[in-house]
């Protein structure tokens, strides 16, 4: 197994290497630049105090240049400052990231407890009507856009019935409160998010979960378990459901891409101080070093993901580590 995790450790630095040359160049050669916008704050700068500007971030050198300056300080963790308040890409990255990876792993975690059940009861109960309502269900989430599920959510449970808060991660009142309210709060504040984030993924994972229970349900060992004697229950949690699993421990390590890039829509929407808030924010200022760090841990967060989508595939089935062994 270790060998196993090393060789996939080595084949991800050419994937992060190639992912850094892409989100580089496609950013720096976007129309529009940092000192342009702020050119604009202030009509009376000149064309003479701009040019000092682009020469103080690094703008005025080769595109290939400000690339391997980039990667150079990246080799010491150093992400470089932000255009905007001057303060260390990495120090804004970690106060928001927490925020943003909380939410994603509950996100993960709700999908996973909701999505499997469902897909094993409509895999079980082919053709019935809880399948077919399950079905509906599937076709609305895929076809429901993130943000207006996040404004119609909060339109509902924020506004018309108060019972959520609609913004933040915390009430004003937060530094008043016991350690018991507190968690209370945050919890409340939590609620509107991690269900936009799930909802998408509930609907894909429980249909792949119920296509893959029914291919394994028409298995030769299910027959013969079957033929055993063996109740139903123990045919399908006992035998059919271990070997339906693994394509859906696969899908997801493959969803966390579209985790994080949702967190973009509903962080802004619900104004979270979290990683894809400051992501929008930076992109709409041109802040470079911030827009490349965030890209940057955010494939990091990806290539984990999948690894670990791996990882959890070879532990499930053995016949992978022996695959790697020959």
């Amino acid at each position: 197994m270790v060998s196993y995790i090393a060789k996939r450790l080595l084949g991800l630095i050419p994937v992060l290497f190639g992912i850094t040359v892409v989100t580089f160049f496609v950013i720096h050669l976007s129309p529009g630049k940092p000192t342009r916008l702020q050119a604009e704050m202030s009509p009376k700068i000149t064309l003479e105090a701009r040019e000092k500007l682009d020469r103080l971030y690094g703008l005025d050198k080769p595109i290939y240049i400000q690339y391997w300056v980039w990667v150079k300080k990246l080799a010491v963790l150093d992400f470089g400052k932000s255009f905007t308040d001057e303060r260390p890409v990495l120090v804004k990255i970690g106060e928001r990231i927490p925020i943003t990876i909380t939410i994603e792993l509950l996100s993960l975690f709700l999908i996973f407890l909701i999505a499997v059940p469902i897909g094993i009861m409509s895999a079980v109960k082919e053709n019935s009507f809880f399948d077919r309502g399950s079905t509906v269900f599937v076709f609305i989430g895929f076809a429901t856009p993130t943000f207006w599920l996040a404004l119609l959510a909060m339109s509902l449970f924020g506004v018309q019935l108060g019972w959520l808060p609609i913004s933040g991660i915390k009430s004003l009142d937060f530094g008043e409160l016991n350690f018991f309210q507190k968690i209370l709060d945050i919890s409340r504040h939590l609620i509107l998010p991690v269900f936009v984030s799930a909802f998408g993924g509930l609907a894909g994972i429980s249909r792949y979960m119920r296509t893959s229970m029914l291919e394994v349900m028409h298995k030769d060992f299910i027959r013969t378990a079957r033929a055993k004697g063996l109740s139903e229950k123990e045919v399908i949690y006992k035998h059919a459901l271990k070997n339906a699993l693994l394509p859906i421990v696969t899908i997801i390590g493959l969803s966390v891409p579209g985790l994080i890039g949702g967190s973009v829509i509903f962080e802004s929407i619900y104004a979270i101080p979290g990683m894809g808030k400051l992501f929008f924010d930076s992109v709409m200022a041109r802040d470079y070093p911030v827009i490349m760090g965030i890209l940057f841990v955010g494939a990091i967060l990806t290539l984990l993901g999948n690894l670990l989508a791996d990882v959890m595939y070879a532990c499930v089935d053995p016949r992978i580590r022996v695959g790697e062994k020959r």
